[in-house]
Order: structure tokens, then sequence, then C-alpha cells
């Protein structure tokens, strides 16, 4: 894989484009790699009464979005989650009503219309041509496995530990500009797996992988909806299992933390396969 990253500015500020290439095999001329769509679902388990997480599916315009309310705002008795899920649904909004999606265009439009207090995460992401190409606030994000193995993996954006960029109007929240961009070559037969941190923190992209052999290739009883249900599931278990050396474990070590265990979240999972949008006899 070869990481390019590109400096450009944008009004007055410079905004920063992941450009990841992942080595492609030959290419057939029976599955073009400008044929693709991606077949989507989704699972969602909230710690708690509706949770603080949100999440949309656009199948008509191959778009998918999560969003993670940061729960530190229910210590003033705002729902953690209103902010996630009008965002979510103002950037669902904008996705039907435009011809061609841009995943950057989307959540500034989303966020202007988001008038409930607090702050959220949010990554959305959309398939064009052969790429896929995403607007990253935090520590939501992606990966792409290809043939079940990790090829790419969007990075987190924290301020430290623990405490990741975040889109809201206080003064002390971030703005759709400072949003990642990222753009992955990819082609038919990837996964792609979309979620927010309580997926992120509890689960090894090991154990996503294995998930994905012991699948195998049969989609008629693996859809996306059942990959991301048992992908979801074991996330969950180890969110609950004290004695897992979980992502959130290891990074807490590094930043000089000692949690142990899981960590105890909303955990939202969108899984995508990228297939030929061709059909052949």
């Amino acid at each position: 894989m070869i990481l390019k990253i590109k400096r450009v500015r944008e009004e007055d500020k410079y905004v920063y484009t992941i450009i990841a290439k992942i080595a492609k095999p030959c290419p057939s001329d029976s599955n073009p790699s400008s044929n693709l769509k991606l077949d989507s679902g989704s699972f969602y388990l909230p710690k708690k009464s509706r949770g603080d997480d949100a999440h949309f599916v656009s199948h008509t315009h191959q778009t998918v979005g999560v969003a993670d309310g940061v729960g530190g705002w229910s210590k003033i008795g705002v729902d953690a989650g209103n902010f996630a899920r009008e965002l979510m649904m103002n950037a669902h909004g904008e996705v039907e009503s435009s011809e061609v999606v841009d995943p950057r265009k989307v959540l500034n439009e989303a966020f202007l219309k988001t008038k409930a207090e607090g702050s959220s995460t949010a990554c959305v992401l959309t398939l064009k041509d052969s790429s896929l190409i995403a607007v990253n606030v935090g520590d939501s994000g992606f990966m792409v496995l290809r043939e079940k193995k990790l090829m790419y993996r969007s990075p987190p954006q924290q301020h430290r530990f623990n405490y990741p960029y975040q889109l809201g109007k206080s003064e002390k929240s971030d703005r759709p500009q400072s949003a990642l961009h990222i753009e992955v070559g990819v082609m038919a037969g990837d996964v792609v797996i979309v979620g927010t941190d309580g997926l992120w923190d509890n689960i090894h992209p090991t154990q996503i992988e294995y998930i994905l052999m012991r699948a195998g290739d049969d989609e008629s009883c693996c859809a996306p909806k059942e990959i991301a249900e048992r992908i979801g599931a074991v996330a969950f278990f180890n969110s609950r299992n004290k004695d897992y050396d979980s992502p959130f474990a290891i990074a807490s070590r590094k930043a000089g933390r000692n949690h142990k265990g899981g960590k105890k979240d909303d955990i939202t999972v969108l899984v995508a396969f990228v297939k030929s949008s061709v059909s052949h006899p």
C-alpha cells in the first residue's frame, strides 16, 4: 500500500487529504473497477436506551455515515445522542438531494443545519468510480479488507487520549474544516467496515479478519447485515470482558493510564461489500 498526503488550501486554512493506493491484481475485462457498487448493511448496539450513536445508509447514492455523540454532555443534562442523530439525519438528506455526492460538502451542510446542543464525531463515506471518498472527524472511521486481510485503516483524530476531535457549535468544539479527507482505491471483492469508537476500542483487526474468514464466500447466508451483527456481537462481548487486552486498554497504557479490559460503549457497525455492478449472463 502506498500512502500519499496532499496539502490543499481551502479559504484561509490548509486541509490534508490522505490518498491510499492499494496494489491491485491485473484488471479483468469482465470485472472493470469503474463499475462498482456497495452492498451495505448495519448493526447498532446502544449501551443504554437509544444510545449516543447514529448512522445512515444510502443504497441509491452508495454512501454511508456514522456519528458518535460525546457522552460528556449528559453531565449537564444534555442528551448526548441528539446532536449525532440530527447530524446524520441532515447528512442523509443532503446525500439524497445530491446528484454527485461530495462527503466534505455533505458534512459541512449537515453541520450548518444541525441545531441540537452537543457535539459528535463523524465519518461520511461514498463510492465514486473505483475509489472510496471519505471525510472523518474524530475516532469514528473505516477499514478496507481485501481477500479478508486488512489493507487500510483510517487514522483517528484526537487532541489527546480519549479526547477525539468532535463537531459542535461550542467554542471548544471542532468544525467540518478539521475533517480529514481520505481517498482509497478499491475493487470488487473488497470489504469495507465503518464504525464508531465503540467498535474500534473493543475489537482488533485480526478478529474482524477471522470473522470474515469463518463466513467464507457464501453471500446467501452471510449478507452485510449479518456480518455487521457478528462483528458487533464480538465487540460487545469484548467490551464486557475485564481480562481482555482491548485496543482501548493498549492505547491507555501508551498514554500512561491504567484501563483494563474492554470499554463499555455504544457500538455501531456498517459493513459494505464492494461488488461489480455489471451483471453477466
